[in-house]
This record gives C-alpha cells, sequence and structure tokens, in this order.
C-alpha cells in the first residue's frame, strides 16, 4: 500500500474545488460518457449521458433562479432512486442553494419536522403518494412555498403545488458563470440523522467537505480518476444516507461513473445479476442475505455443501497468509484453481463476477462473513464513519483486515480517547448541527469529532469498534458486555436473520431471535417441513432445538456471564426503515424493547 495523503496534501489537490466545477471538468472530458441508467417496464434501459445531465441541472438551475431561491435557501428532494434525483440536487447546488433528501417512508409528521427544521422554501416530490403526505401537514410549513411534482395526479392541482415540468421550462443557465461563482464554503446538503438517540439533528456539509472526501475515497481506491471513470454502479439506498450520497451521486459527478437507479432496494439481487457492478456499497444485510442465501442453496447437496466449505476455508488460511506476506506460490496456485472450479460460478450466480470493490459499512458484519466473500473472490471491506465526517474515518480496502474497520482514512487522524471513544479530525469533520450549537459543542470538542463509538487500535493503526458507546449492556451485577459483539455471533447461526442482544439492568443476558425469510423457508423444505410458515416455524421444536445448538455454539466465544441463558424466536421479518430497523438495518433499540417488551419480561419472570 502506498503511503497515505495528509490533510494539507489533500488540500492543496481540492483549493477552491466543489462539486459544480468537478462535474463541468467532467462534462468537458467525458461529454457522451453514459453517467444515469433506469430500467423500463420492459427490462430496457433509458439512458442519460454527462451532457443530458449537464442540460437537465441547467434548466433546474435556470427553473430555481425564476422563483428567486437564493444561496442558502434549502430546497427539499424526496423521491426514489432514480435519474431526476442527480439533476435537481446539482441544479440546486449550482445556485449556491443547499439540497436536502428526506428518507421515502417519513410520516407527515416526521416530514413536518425535518421541512420545517430546515426551512425548506422549495419541495421536488415524485409522485402522488410523496405529494399527500406533504399536504396533510402542509398548514405547519410556513416557509414552505413551492412543492413540484415530477408525476403529478390527473385534475386541478393544489395552490403552490406545480408540475415538475414546469421547473424544467425556464431554458438553460449559464453552468459555467455559475460554477465559478460555486464556493467551497458553500453548504452542499443536510444530512439529518437517522434519529435512533433522539430527533434528527441536521448535518451541515460544506462544498469542502464533500470534495475532500471524494478525493480521499479515490485514494482509497488506489486508482486515478482515469480509471475509475464508467465503473458500474447501482444506486438503491436512500439519498438521505451520506453513504448512498457519496457513493453514487457525489462521486459518479465527479469521476463519472455509470449509475443504474434501483427504485426498490427489494429489487437490488437481479440488478446485480444485470449490471454486474464493478462498485457496490451495501449495508451488512445485503451481504448477509447473499451469503445465506448461496449457504441455503448449498445446504440442498451436503456433499456439495462440504466440498464446497473445505474450498473456503482453505481459501481463508491462505488469504491470511497473504496478508501476513507468508503465502506460498503452491498456496496462491491453490487459491487460483478454487477460483476456476468453485468460486468464480458463485460469483457469477449473485452478480459479482465484475466486482472491482465491495464495501460494507453503517452497521457491524461479523468478520466470518467477510472473510467467506473474501475467499470467494469478492473483494469485500468494512468501512466505518458517519454522516458527521461526510462518511468514512477509517479503510484499506487493498488490505483489509477482518474484525477490523480499516485504518485512518488519507487527511484524517483518529484516535482513542481516554474514556475508548473514537475520536478523529480532518477536512471531512462537518459544519455542525443546523440550529443546535449546544450539541455540536458535544460532539466536536477542541477540533476533534467525537463519535460515540468504543474502539481499540491495533499496533498497525487498524481500528476494531466494540460498542456504541450508549448501547453497552450494564449487567445487574455491574458487567459491561458488547450487544453488537453478541448479535454478530448469534446472526451467524444459519437461520437467523436478526438479532437484538437483551441485558442491561438484568440478571443475565438474553436476546430476541428472528427468523430469516430467505434461509428458514429453504431449511424447511429440506426438512419435511415445506409450506410452514416463519410464525409456524419459529414455534415448530425441531426449528428451536436447531437454534439452541447455535445458540449454545455461539456461547462458547463468550465469558459466562456474556452468555444467552435465554432466547424468543421470532417468525416475523423486521424490515429497514420501520420502527425497528433504521434505513440500513441499525437496531432501533427503543422501537425493538417497546413491541417486544411482553416477550423481553417472559424471559425474566
Amino acid at each position: 500500500m502506498t503511503a497515505r495523503s495528509t490533510a494539507s496534501e489533500i488540500d492543496a489537490r481540492v483549493a477552491g474545488l466543489t462539486i459544480p466545477k468537478q462535474f463541468l471538468q467532467l462534462a468537458e472530458q467525458h461529454p457522451d460518457a453514459t453517467l444515469l441508467k433506469s430500467m423500463t417496464a420492459d427490462g430496457g434501459w433509458n439512458t442519460f449521458t454527462v451532457s443530458d445531465v449537464r442540460s437537465l441541472a441547467a434548466r433546474v438551475a435556470a427553473g430555481l433562479a425564476a422563483n428567486d431561491v437564493t444561496p442558502g435557501e434549502r430546497v427539499l428532494l424526496m423521491m426514489r432512486n432514480r435519474p431526476d434525483f442527480h439533476w435537481f440536487d446539482l441544479g440546486a447546488q449550482f445556485v449556491r442553494a443547499t439540497p436536502v433528501s428526506i428518507y421515502n417512508s417519513s410520516s407527515p409528521e416526521e416530514i413536518q419536522y425535518l421541512a420545517h427544521h430546515a426551512e425548506a422554501e422549495v419541495a421536488v416530490l415524485e409522485d402522488d403518494s410523496f405529494l399527500e403526505r406533504v399536504l396533510k401537514v402542509r398548514d405547519e410549513l410556513p416557509h414552505l412555498q413551492q412543492i413540484y411534482v415530477i408525476h403529478p395526479p390527473e385534475g386541478p392541482l393544489p395552490d403552490g403545488v406545480f408540475a415538475a415540468a414546469d421547473l424544467l421550462g425556464h431554458g438553460e443557465a449559464d453552468l459555467d458563470a455559475l460554477g465559478d461563482a460555486t464556493s467551497p464554503d458553500d453548504l452542499a446538503t443536510l444530512i439529518y440523522t437517522s434519529g435512533t438517540t433522539g430527533p434528527p439533528k441536521g448535518v451541515m456539509l460544506s462544498q469542502y467537505n464533500i470534495v475532500f472526501t471524494v478525493e480521499l475515497l479515490l485514494e482509497c481506491f488506489e486508482r486515478t480518476h482515469e480509471e475509475a471513470q464508467g465503473w458500474r454502479v447501482v444506486s438503491y439506498l436512500p439519498m438521505a444516507h451520506i453513504a448512498e450520497r457519496a457513493t453514487s451521486h457525489y462521486g459518479t459527478l465527479v469521476f463519472g461513473y455509470e449509475v443504474a437507479c434501483c427504485p426498490d432496494p427489494n429489487e437490488l439481487m437481479p440488478y446485480l445479476k444485470e449490471v454486474q457492478p464493478q462498485l457496490l456499497f451495501g449495508v451488512p444485510r445485503v451481504f448477509e442475505k447473499i451469503y445465506a442465501g448461496v449457504n441455503a442453496a448449498l445446504a440442498a447437496d451436503p456433499e456439495k455443501q462440504q466440498q464446497f466449505n473445505d474450498g473456503v476455508a482453505a481459501a481463508i488460511e491462505i488469504n491470511r497468509a497473504k496478508f501476513d506476506g507468508t503465502a506460498t506460490q503452491e498456496q496462491l496456485d491453490t487459491l487460483s484453481f478454487l477460483d476456476a472450479v468453485a468460486f468464480e460460478a458463485v460469483r457469477g450466480l449473485v452478480g459479482l463476477d465484475a466486482i472491482e470493490l465491495a464495501i460494507t459499512g453503517a452497521a457491524p458484519l461479523p468478520a466470518e462473513i467477510l472473510e467467506w466473500f473474501n475467499a470467494i473472490g469478492v473483494p469485500l471491506s468494512e468501512i466505518y464513519g458517519m454522516s458527521e465526517s461526510t462518511g468514512p474515518m477509517t479503510w484499506t480496502p487493498l488490505r483489509n483486515k477482518p474484525g477490523y474497520v480499516g485504518q485512518a482514512i488519507p487527511g484524517m487522524e483518529v484516535a482513542i480517547a481516554e474514556d475508548g471513544e473514537v475520536i478523529a479530525r480532518g477536512g471531512n469533520v462537518f459544519q455542525g448541527y443546523l440550529k443546535q450549537p449546544e450539541k455540536t459543542a458535544e460532539t466536536i470538542i477542541d477540533g476533534w469529532l467525537h463519535s460515540g463509538d468504543i474502539g481499540e487500535l491495533d499496533d498497525e493503526g487498524y481500528l476494531k469498534i466494540v460498542d456504541r458507546k450508549k448501547e453497552l449492556i450494564i449487567t445487574s451485577g455491574g458487567k459491561n458486555i458488547s450487544p453488537a459483539n453478541l448479535e454478530a455471533a448469534l446472526k451467524m447461526i444459519p437461520l437467523i436473520g436478526q438479532a437484538c442482544a437483551i441485558g442491561d439492568q438484568r440478571k443475565f443476558c438474553s436476546a430476541l431471535l428472528v427468523l430469516d425469510p430467505e434461509a428458514a423457508p429453504i431449511w424447511a423444505a429440506a426438512n419435511g417441513k415445506e409450506g410452514m410458515s416463519l410464525l409456524e416455524l419459529a414455534e415448530d421444536p425441531d426449528v428451536r432445538a436447531v437454534i439452541q445448538a447455535g445458540v449454545d455454539e455461539a456461547n462458547q466465544q463468550f465469558a459466562q456471564v456474556e452468555q444467552i441463558k435465554k432466547f424468543v424466536l421470532l417468525g416475523e421479518e423486521w424490515l429497514p426503515d420501520s420502527d425497528l430497523l433504521t434505513p440500513t438495518s441499525k437496531l432501533k433499540r427503543r422501537g425493538i424493547h417497546a413491541r417486544y417488551a411482553d416477550e423481553i419480561e417472559s424471559m425474566y419472570a
């Protein structure tokens, strides 16, 4: 691995730049390259070149200017992953307004809070389903003057509501002049936190934060701009999340990725097979589902499954030797042989045969699963960060160490505070929370961003996250226990999709375990229980025996006081962006504890 740049070196490379300025450079160099794609009803593709997006952004900028949108004003965006998002967001940046994307699942009450807090004056919505929710709280949004709808409902529209086509009907603005006027100090976006620890906070990210982060990510890739140009990417996570925004929006506008827009994250797997991406960011649940699906399919042929697992085990050992620099040529030849006879076919089966970089983040991924992907030839690595660091804080994709989340990214210092908290500083640290100076002061102390996570650094600077500072379980006996470590081990049980460890102020640890909706039916069919629902399987003695055996095995990794003594098995799927999980599948512990209060108490009765 080459030496990583310092903050001052990255500063020098991005001096004076903004995303609009960098996009104009891309448009000059690669005007005819495909930038965005969306699938048609018949399985074909609508495509938009860099030049097309430049023209559409110019029309958005002209429309916003015609409606007196001035620098610093907020433009609310609420739409699924579709090409339109990119030119509406970019057009707002060109007039130095601040685009604010919010989660599509937001209730009217949540929309009211976010839009009012941001003081959004213009909103661009996808269709009537979004408009209906906004109209329910419109009287409580005094700042909101104009609402534009990409697919408006039929008939007369309410006052102040217009078709988005009207916004695009003012000609094209002079993007060269507008781009020159943009400043690194401009607020590029507001990212609202998911609200797991209270009301969402508006994370203010400047153009400088964004271009600094995009530049350091490219350095982590160890690729040039030209080498990254044209990489295929699937956009499927909400644009309200910094990881998706950085990967498939800002990265695309700077490097010229070819982005396939997937409007429904549940359709990701077919998109992977169709697009064959070279770059993929996925929350852990994406990779857990691929892992569970492959292993469940192999389970139908135990002999073949054992052969495959033996090959994976051998590949893991060889990868560990490669990391240590002790791999022999014989081992490397064995790895190539395994890839040719087994792993290459599996990658093709799940649409990852062209992958150059696969990234997971936003929540922990069990190290065993990460090693499994590396073994079958998927270069999966874990990244760590937060919205307040414009995404990344640590990441070492090309020298990946499973169980760790990488070393400090270029241009950032990472340290462990006296109480074990991970702290960091660098050019990607945010400008503060909108209208919340006291929260900002609690988070940035003496220039150091305080993450709220407990971590450890090894001798090579690799970071291991122990747990959330506020989520550590403290038993009634005073023992501090990491729920994340317990949950990672429990999720390795083949039939389990989600796990939530319980035990704060209790005599012992217990868990809520959720059957995997894909793996459980396959197991059921292979064990004479085909057709049983998840609810029925959760009550089945044979299933419970399998789960108990898995819990017993997982417990062997932990001290007696940390082990799971009881569990409740649930036959309902926990869905992202619900009262149980954030949009990136982090546990909403308060929501889980509230919904399953009776089940939890039953384990301690």
